[in-house]
């Protein structure tokens, strides 16, 4: 089993806050990170790329420990 650390905790959480805003945006075409942040701005962009961050450290391990 993976050891949740400090890395992982905050994938999850980021991952959490990115599939919920994909979420909103497929039920009601609502992208929750750009309206709090502005279409595109810098700090939205930032997020979305700390999210797909977030999905290769989360991957990653867990592809490595799939194979054990």
């Amino acid at each position: 089993m993976l050891e949740l650390n400090t890395r992982l905790w905050v994938a999850l959480v980021l991952l959490t806050v990115g599939g919920l805003n994909w979420g909103l945006i497929g039920l009601f075409k609502f992208n929750l990170v750009a309206t709090i942040f502005g279409e595109m701005s810098l700090f939205a962009r930032l997020i979305y790329v700390a999210v797909a961050v977030s999905a290769v450290i989360v991957l990653v391990p867990a592809l490595i420990e799939s194979k054990k």
